[in-house]
């Protein structure tokens, strides 16, 4: 698989979605892709959280990012995190 590279809005989209950049790299190297918008890619992965987000107790997180694949590498344009309280079946 080709490096996957985070750019500078997704990099810092991390931290104020409670993400981890790990998190992001196993979405995409494990979960299928589909198409997004605007002729981008997007994968998505559920994982146990069982922490607290924004003052509020969350077993799970979804993580979402958004991407293109160029010659050479995979650039995250940004990434979405979902928090649920019950297991969501794709």
């Amino acid at each position: 698989m080709k490096p996957v590279r985070l750019s500078i809005h997704a990099s810092e989209q991390l931290h104020y979605r409670g993400i981890e950049e790990d998190e992001v790299f196993e979405v995409i190297r494990t979960s299928p892709w589909e198409p997004a918008k605007r002729g981008k890619i997007q994968a998505s992965k559920e994982f146990l959280y069982q922490n607290e987000w924004n003052k509020k107790f969350y077993s799970y997180k979804q993580v979402k990012p958004v991407f293109i694949e160029e010659k050479t590498e995979i650039v995250v344009i940004t990434v979405y995190a979902y928090y649920f309280n019950t297991e969501v079946k794709a």
